[in-house]
């Protein structure tokens, strides 16, 4: 099963540089051991996988892309690919509506050591920036202020999948990282959450190679 997993593993990633790119561009910060939680734009369902492969393989082992478990857990092969090739932690949202908390599984896996990808949008957007973040990263921040928190953005992942879309378009596409941020003491949760959103679209513009 694991070996099976690997070889899966291995093809997605493959097949995913090979349509559409999505290398990684380390500009404010470098990969490193340290716990982490990446947060990003979102604008397409291949966001998860090209942030996720961006990752040098030492921290994919260790990072888990976090995803809505209506979609990623809606069939039997997506749950396959979230949870056994992606490393995924599956989040219910109608959980929030029932008055359970939405977010005990990702204070599992940072209890456990483990790190994070994080969209901060709650859904998926179509505008080339992030619109604004919800609730959930402030949360994480201040309970977990040891974890650095890492801005990123996926460039041209809304062209290359839009909502819709069966097959990828051959677009290239960027994983860009940048500084860490951190929660400043009494920073207001709006003041915070408009802060790593800024990170975030900052990282938006081209860099030179």
């Amino acid at each position: 099963m694991r070996i099976a997993a690997s070889i899966l593993r291995t093809a997605l990633i493959a097949t995913t540089r090979f349509v559409i790119g999505g290398h990684a561009r380390w500009i404010g910060s470098v990969p490193t051991t340290r716990q982490r939680i990446y947060f990003a734009n979102h604008g397409s369902h291949l966001d998860t996988i090209v942030l996720w492969a961006a990752l040098p393989p030492m921290l994919r082992r260790t990072t888990h892309p976090v995803a809505a478990a209506d979609y990623w857990g809606a069939t039997r092969a997506r749950r396959h690919v979230a949870l056994d090739i992606l490393n995924c932690v599956l989040i219910d949202r109608k959980r929030a509506e029932a008055g359970a908390d939405p977010l005990a599984p990702l204070h599992a896996k940072l209890v456990e050591g483990g790190s994070l990808i994080l969209f901060p949008e709650g859904t998926r957007g179509t505008e080339a920036l992030p619109g604004p973040f919800k609730r959930g990263l402030h949360t994480l921040a201040a309970t977990f202020p040891d974890v650095e928190l890492v801005p990123v953005y996926l460039d041209n992942l809304s062209r290359a999948f839009p909502k819709g879309a069966y097959l990828p378009a051959p677009i290239s596409c960027s994983v860009r990282f940048g500084a860490p941020i951190e929660l400043r003491p009494m920073e207001d949760r709006a003041d915070f959450l408009s802060r790593a959103r800024d990170a975030v679209a900052a990282l938006a513009a081209p860099v030179a190679p």
